[in-house]
């Protein structure tokens, strides 16, 4: 159940849209266009977090090889990997966020203006445009949510990682990790091959919608 503060915020995030959608269309600019906007900036920014999670594989691996030299800084190169990592994935889910708000706004208003028709014929057209258009939109949100999910066991693997090596920064501790480089780089090809999807998916969606 949602605390009345949240509820607060989801209401005043939603007013704030709207606001944003009415000035947006003001000025010529309506929600199909702000849909595939946001579309290519959630698209930009998985392809951004699919390259952050292999380069903190990198530095893990580079940890985990250690052959002398500055241990500390070598795991801080890592953390801060890390950092970036669990940033670009928040980044990523706020990106489907908004795009899940436009598409609803987009689709409610283009169920209202169903009723507007007075020629049947192209009311069925854009009712059927309609249906075609949601369950794409559907289908790519599920698509962009799923690669989303497949970000999080990664991160908390990571973060075990670079938890254990802070506490235990010497060369046996490292030593202990070096098989865990394999599973950690089998388990980041799994979320890069969901995200080259959902980012397949999103070109897909971009290219269906007419430019005008």
């Amino acid at each position: 159940m949602r605390t009345p503060a949240l509820l607060l915020g989801v209401v005043a995030f939603a007013s704030c849209e709207s606001a944003y959608y009415k000035t947006m269309e003001a000025f010529g600019v309506h929600k199909r266009k702000i849909l595939v906007d946001r579309v290519g900036d959630a698209r930009d920014q998985q392809e951004e977090a699919k390259k952050q999670f292999q380069t903190t594989l990198a530095r893990f691996k580079e940890l985990t090889g250690f052959q002398g030299g500055d241990l500390e800084s070598l795991y801080e190169k890592l953390n801060k990997e890390y950092e970036r990592c669990d940033s670009e994935a928040q980044a990523v889910g706020a990106r489907i966020d908004k795009v899940d708000d436009v598409a609803d706004a987009m689709f409610a208003e283009w169920k209202k203006e169903l009723g507007e028709y007075t020629d049947q014929d192209l009311r069925k057209q854009s009712a059927a445009k309609l249906k075609e258009t949601e369950s794409r939109c559907n289908q790519l949100l599920a698509t962009m949510r799923r690669a989303e999910k497949a970000m999080h066991p990664v991160l908390a693997a990571f973060k075990d990682r670079v938890l254990f090596l802070k506490h235990n920064l010497n060369a046996q501790a490292i030593a202990s990790l070096q098989g865990h480089a394999v599973k950690l780089e089998d388990d980041i090809g799994k979320l890069v091959r969901e995200m080259e999807a959902s980012i397949r998916e999103a070109n897909a969606f971009i290219d269906s919608i007419p430019k005008s």
